[in-house]
C-alpha cells in the first residue's frame, strides 16, 4: 500500500470491508470477500527488520552460487595460446629440438609458426637408431634440413602445451584441441540445455511442495553437479555434470527471491528486483577475482561450490512463503510466520486476522466444490490477430535479448589483453545500466528504452568490424557499451512482457516466451566459437540479432500509465488500434480515464478487477467525513463496462502518487490467489 500507514486493527477491518463491498456482485453474500496479504503487510510491516534480514541475509547471498557455477566453466575450459603434437620418442630432447625436428611450420598471416595439429609421420624410433650418438646436434641439424620431404600426419599421441599463462584446464587434461576444439563449446551448450528443464521441474516442485523444499533440493542438485564436475576424468562425464548444474540455474536464486517478493510490500518489490540483479552482477565480479587467484580448474570447481554447503544452514532461518501456505490451507503455519514477522518488526498483530483466515479457507473449499474455472492454454494467445501478433513480437524480442545478453557475457574473456580484467569489466558496466534503466522505464515508458538499448547495443557490436585488428582497446570499449545497453534492455523485457500479457494467461505467456528465448542459449555458444577464426564475427552476428530484436519491440504498444489487460478479450483490444504515430510518441502521457492498476493484483478468475488505490482513497474520504463535512471533489466519469468494474460510479481522478506506484512495480507473474510463479529469466 502507498499513502497512509495502516497501524490499527480497526483500519484493517475498514480496508477489508471497503474491498469486500467493491468486489462483490449485488447478489453475492458478504462472506465471499477474499483475504489479501497485501492488506495485512502495511500493519505488520512492508519492509521492516524481518524483511531486511530475509532479503540481505538470504535472498541476495543466494545469487552468488548461481553466478559462480554458471560462469566458472568459461575459465575451466581455457585454451593455452600455443600447443603442438606430442612425440613420446623425442621426450629426451630439449623442447626446441623436439619442435624443430617433429613439427612442421605453416603460414599464419605473415609469420611462419609451428603447426598445432600436424607432425611429421616417420618412425622416430628407427630414425633415431641410425643417428651417430657422438654428434647428436649435427645429426638433428641434418634431419631438419631434410624433413621437408617427410609426410604430414595429424597428432595421434596427444599434445604438449605452453603453460606459461594457462597451466590447468579441461582442454589440457582431456586434449580438447584441433579436431576436438569444439568440445568446450558443447559443454557450454550442455549447461544451457539443463536450464529450461530445471526451471520447469523445480517450478512444479516449488508450487506443489513449497518454496523451502524446492530451494534446498535445488541447492543440493547444484552442489552435487559441481562435485561431480571436479571429479570428472573424461570430457563426457564432465559435460554430463554440467547438465546437472544447468538444471539449477537460475532456479537456485529465483526461489528465495520469490519468497522475498511475497513477504515485502508492493512498493518495495521493484527495489528487491533491482537489488537482486545488482547482487547477481556483484557475484560475477567476485568470480573474476577468484578465477584470477586460482588457475587450477579442479580447485576452482571446489572453491566455487564447497562454500555454499553452508547455505543448508538456511533451513533453520528461511521461512516458508505465507502466501503458499494460505493457498494450501496450512493456516497455523502461515499465522506463525506472520506473527513472527510482526514481532520482529515491532508491530502489533491484529486479532481479527485469525478469523478472516479461517473464513477464507472455508470459502476456498466451498468454491473448489461449487465452481469450476475455465482452463486457458498457450493456444489462447494465438487465436485472435492482435494477441497473436503481440505474442510473436514479445517472443522474438525476448529471444534476441536473452541470446545476445548471454552471448556477450560468454564472449567477454576473449576480448582485451587480459581475460580476467575483461570479464570483470563486462560485469561492472551492468551496475550503472540497471539504475539508469530503472529511471528511464518509469519516465519514458517501456517500449522506447527497450528498443533503443537493443538497437544501439547492436550497432556498437556491428561497428567493431570497421576497426583494425590491432585496435584491441577500442573493440573492448564498444563491447562494454553494448553489454551495458543489453543489460538494461533485459531488465525491461521481463516487466514489459508481464504487462502486455493479460492476467488470465500471464504465467503461460511469460513461460512460453522465456522458454523459446532459452533456445537461443543453446545456440549462442556455437556463435562465440566462431571467434576462434575471426574475433569480431560473433560480435557482428550478435549485433544484427540485437538490432532486429529491438525493431520488433517498436511495434508493441506502450504499457506505462495504461490500465493493464486482465482477460484475453481485453488483451486483444489493448493496442489493437496501434498507428505509426503511436510508435513515434516516446514519452507516454497518463491516461486520466483509466485507473492505474498493478498487473500483479488483478484477479480475473475471482471476478475482481478493482485496484487497491481506490480502496485507499475511499477509506481516506470516510475518515475525512467522520472528522468534518467536506464538499465531494470527485468528478463523475462513466467508465463503462471496460473500466474497473465500477460502472458509472463516480471515481476520483488518479493522483500522481498513485501513478508513480503503478509504474514502479516490477514483479514476477502470480496466480489468481496471489502466489508467485517460477519463470526462467536471467
Amino acid at each position: 500500500m502507498t499513502g497512509e500507514i495502516v497501524d490499527s486493527e480497526d483500519e484493517y477491518d475498514e480496508i477489508s470491508e471497503l474491498r469486500q463491498q467493491r468486489n462483490k456482485p449485488e447478489a453475492q453474500e458478504s462472506v465471499d470477500e477474499a483475504f489479501d496479504l497485501d492488506d495485512l503487510l502495511p500493519i505488520i510491516g512492508e519492509f521492516g527488520k524481518y524483511q531486511k534480514l530475509l532479503v540481505f541475509g538470504i535472498c541476495l547471498p543466494a545469487c552468488i552460487p548461481c553466478g559462480f557455477c554458471a560462469f566458472n566453466q568459461l575459465f575451466m575450459a581455457d585454451t593455452p595460446d600455443d600447443y603442438w603434437c606430442r612425440v613420446p620418442q623425442l621426450q629426451h630432447l630439449d623442447l626446441e629440438q623436439r619442435k624443430m625436428l617433429a613439427i612442421p611450420k605453416e603460414q599464419d598471416n605473415d609469420d611462419l609458426v609451428y603447426s598445432k595439429c600436424f607432425m611429421y609421420g616417420v618412425n622416430w624410433t628407427q630414425l633415431l637408431d641410425t643417428l651417430d650418438t657422438g654428434d647428436i646436434n649435427g645429426n638433428l641439424t641434418n634431419l631438419q634440413l631434410n624433413n621437408g620431404s617427410w609426410p604430414l600426419v595429424k597428432c595421434s599421441q596427444g599434445w604438449e602445451y605452453n603453460t606459461s599463462r594457462i597451466w590447468s584446464s579441461i582442454v589440457i587434461d582431456f586434449d580438447l584441441v584441433c579436431d576436438q576444439d569444439i568440445y568446450p563449446t558443447i559443454g557450454l551448450a550442455a549447461l544451457n540445455t539443463g536450464g529450461p528443464v530445471g526451471v520447469y521441474l523445480f517450478g512444479l516442485l516449488n508450487d506443489r511442495a513449497g518454496r523451502r523444499l524446492s530451494y534446498f533440493t535445488c541447492l543440493a542438485t547444484l552442489l552435487a553437479g559441481s562435485l561431480m564436475t571436479s571429479l570428472s576424468k573424461d570430457f563426457w562425464t564432465w559435460a554430463g555434470s554440467r547438465v546437472i548444474v544447468g538444471l539449477t540455474i537460475p532456479a537456485v536464486y529465483q526461489i528465495p527471491f520469490i519468497i522475498s517478493l511475497e513477504l515485502v510490500g508492493e512498493k518495495y518489490r521493484s527495489f528487491v528486483t533491482v537489488m537482486t540483479c545488482t547482487f547477481y552482477t556483484s557475484g560475477i565480479m567476485l568470480l573474476s577475482l577468484v578465477t584470477y587467484l586460482e588457475r587450477d580448474w579442479v580447485r576452482l570447481s571446489y572453491i566455487t561450490s564447497l562454500p555454499f554447503y553452508a547455505y543448508f544452514l538456511y533451513m533453520f532461518v528461511m521461512p516458508e512463503s505465507p502466501r503458499w501456505l494460505l493457498m494450501r490451507g496450512r493456516l497455523e503455519e502461515a499465522l506463525k510466520i506472520l506473527e513472527r514477522m510482526a514481532l520482529i518488526n515491532g508491530r502489533q498483530f491484529p486479532e481479527a486476522v485469525h478469523s478472516k483466515l479461517e473464513a477464507q479457507i472455508r470459502r476456498d473449499k466451498l468454491k473448489s466444490q461449487k465452481k469450476k474455472v475455465a482452463n486457458v492454454g498457450l493456444m489462447d494467445l494465438c487465436r485472435t490477430p492482435n494477441m497473436r501478433l503481440k505474442t510473436i513480437l514479445i517472443t522474438l524480442s525476448w529471444f534476441a535479448n536473452e541470446t545476445v545478453y548471454l552471448g556477450l557475457s560468454y564472449y567477454g574473456p576473449s576480448l582485451g589483453t587480459n581475460q580476467y580484467v575483461s570479464f570483470f569489466l563486462s560485469a561492472v558496466v551492468e551496475l550503472p545500466s540497471y539504475l539508469c534503466c530503472w529511471y528511464f522505464m518509469d519516465t519514458w515508458g517501456r517500449r522506447w528504452p527497450l528498443s533503443l538499448s537493443m538497437m544501439l547495443g547492436g550497432v556498437a557490436c556491428i561497428i567493431t568490424v570497421m576497426l583494425p585488428d590491432d585496435a584491441i582497446d577500442e573493440t573492448l570499449t564498444l563491447y562494454l557499451i553494448s553489454k551495458a545497453l543489453l543489460s538494461a534492455s533485459f531488465l525491461i523485457i521481463y516487466p514489459f512482457a508481464g504487462e502486455l500479457y493479460p492476467t488470465q494467461v500471464r504465467g503461460i505467456g511469460i513461460g512460453a516466451s522465456s522458454y523459446i528465448g532459452g533456445l537461443g542459449l543453446i545456440v549462442i555458444p556455437f556463435v562465440t566459437y566462431l571467434g576462434k577464426e575471426n574475433l569480431k564475427l560473433p560480435l557482428v552476428i550478435m549485433g544484427f540479432v540485437s538490432v532486429l530484436g529491438g525493431m520488433t519491440g517498436l511495434r508493441l504498444p506502450e504499457t506505462l500509465h495504461h490500465r493493464l489487460p486482465q482477460t484475453i478479450e481485453e488483451g486483444e483490444e489493448f493496442g489493437k488500434n496501434w498507428q505509426l504515430k503511436d510508435c513515434c510518441r516516446c514519452k507516454p502521457q497518463p491516461e486520466i480515464l483509466s485507473p492505474p492498476t498493478s498487473y500483479e493484483n488483478l484477479d480475473v478468475l475471482g471476478g475482481s478487477s478493482n485496484n487497491e488505490s481506490e480502496v485507499e482513497l475511499e477509506l481516506k474520504d470516510n475518515r475525512r467525513l467522520r472528522q468534518k463535512p467536506r464538499i465531494d471533489e470527485r468528478t463523475p466519469l462513466d467508465l463503462g463496462s471496460s473500466g474497473s468494474g465500477i460502472g458509472s460510479r463516480p471515481v476520483r481522478r488518479p493522483s500522481m502518487k498513485r501513478l508513480v506506484r503503478q509504474m514502479s512495480v516490477m514483479d514476477t507473474q502470480r496466480t489468481h490467489d496471489g502466489t508467485m510463479q517460477l519463470t526462467h529469466w536471467i
